[in-house]
């Protein structure tokens, strides 16, 4: 058995990354993710990684993608400022498809906002942040010993399908520290390679599973990559009928795999009067509110995503059905960004209530639950 540890959110993301096999990371300091490049330098180097601290987030980001392909599987981490900055060029990961791992420790916003304060205000970025369709992974641990499953699960999602995943913390799971048992069983996923005959390549190829093989460098495959839009060629194009069928295959190719990409928690919501949605160290409130509104008697329910997109939407609109819960409430650390996308599922069916906070203070467990006692009361 592996020994259990007590770590920090940020120590064990950049100690599961290490454990995915993550062998290169560039970054910028900034609070409150720090503490991932700081782990990182110290650590990498102990198993032949590279850790370069870049000149700012832009340059992370793209020395990343340089790694990544490369060969190399590479991560970073930033909060909201940094972000924003690697937007562009997390774009050209997304569009050329280039795995690799992000990690957004969120603080307060926007601009420089509150750098020591917790927020959640990048869940809509997480998604949207970039411009154009595009298709990414955004995974929302709520514990520390979740941060280190998730991100080794990012590495491996980036991997098999192709795709940036990012790993979205807030300032509390991020500095909590929680008892940790590291490793992993089993190997860690690894990219789907070319094989076979050189002469004719496509580097993005339609394949069964609309995951392209990669060319591995040196092994003398011709690949064109490129941020515009492009055909299995790899050449740019404008053709409608390609560009439709270059778009919708990276949107396709999530919805394929969705059974693989997907997690989430649900607590007590069999028979739920009031189902609350949350994410991060808001449910980890969410949760403490649900075990005292049952000792009295009220019937609450907790859903976590823990895949926060693509969103977990068939398990929360049949769990809403089945527990015949009379509203739901969306507690989050920003003005209403989560409570949006509940609204988009079940607000034709049941009353979706928010309660944002984004006052730099966390919601107390009982805030939430004088929220459900109101609810239930009106």
């Amino acid at each position: 058995m592996a020994q259990r540890v007590n770590l920090q959110g940020n120590q064990a993301c950049a100690l599961a990354a290490i454990e995915a096999g993550c062998r290169f990371f560039a970054g910028y300091p900034i609070t409150p993710s720090s503490e991932i490049a700081e782990t990182m330098s110290g650590e990498l180097p102990k198993v032949g990684g590279t850790f370069i601290q870049m000149e700012d987030e832009i340059a992370s980001m793209a020395a990343v993608i340089g790694a990544s392909m490369g060969g190399v599987k590479a991560m970073t981490a930033t909060s909201g400022p940094g972000f924003s900055l690697k937007q562009e060029n997390l774009g050209y990961a997304c569009g050329a498809e280039i795995p690799c791992v992000v990690v957004n420790v969120m603080r307060g916003g926007p601009s420089t906002g509150m750098p020591t304060r917790p927020a959640q205000g990048d869940v809509m970025q997480a998604r949207w942040g970039t411009h154009g369709d595009h298709a990414l992974i955004v995974l929302a641990p709520a514990s520390v010993a979740e941060t280190y499953s998730e991100t080794i699960r990012a590495f491996d999602l980036s991997e098999r399908l192709r795709v940036p995943v990012v790993v979205l913390l807030d300032e509390v799971i991020g500095h909590l520290v929680e008892t940790v048992e590291p490793g992993k069983a089993g190997e860690a996923a690894t990219r789907k390679w070319a094989t076979g005959p050189r002469e004719g390549f496509e580097p993005y190829m339609v394949t069964d599973d609309l995951v392209p093989p990669m060319p591995r460098p040196g092994d003398g495959y011709r690949a064109h990559v490129t941020g515009l839009t492009h055909g299995p060629d790899g050449f740019p194009t404008q053709k409608p009928d390609e560009v439709r069928a270059a778009i919708g295959r990276l949107s396709d190719k999530l919805a394929l795999h969705r059974e693989l990409i997907e997690s989430w928690r649900a607590e007590e919501c069999e028979d739920a009067q009031v189902l609350i949605v949350a994410i991060g160290i808001t449910a980890r409130a969410a949760g403490k509110a649900v075990t005292d509104l049952r000792a009295e008697g009220i019937r609450a329910g907790l859903f976590r995503p823990v895949t926060l997109w693509p969103f977990p939407e068939r398990a929360l609109r049949d769990i809403a059905a089945k527990s015949g819960a009379r509203a739901v409430i969306v507690p989050e650390m920003n003005q209403g960004q989560l409570v949006l996308e509940v609204e988009r599922l079940l607000a034709r069916d049941l009353p979706v209530i928010g309660m944002g906070r984004y006052d730099g203070e966390p919601i107390p467990s009982a805030d939430i639950a004088a929220r459900v006692r109101e609810v239930l009361q009106s």
